[in-house]
């Protein structure tokens, strides 16, 4: 016997993997999305932190990296 594909089994396959490919290419969609707004929130964590950690002015520093302003009187080592 000759293994015979019927015309049905072929629209099947065929539908099968548009059905696959549609849900690969939403989940690439969804994961782009997902990365961007992951990123965004990373850049608003670390802007966050460093603002916190960062001296106002009057606050004790020995290097301008470590003030909010990015300015460090190093005569009396007090952030601007």
């Amino acid at each position: 016997m000759r293994a015979q594909l019927s015309a049905e089994m072929l629209i099947l396959i065929v539908v099968i993997l548009a059905i696959v490919a549609l849900v690969a290419s939403q989940l690439t969609k969804t994961t782009e999305k997902t990365g961007k707004s992951i990123e965004t929130q990373s850049d608003i964590i670390v802007n966050r932190s460093e603002a916190a950690v960062k001296g106002k002015p009057g606050e004790f520093c020995n290097d301008d990296i470590q003030c909010l302003s990015g300015y460090c009187d190093k005569d009396n080592f007090k952030c601007q």
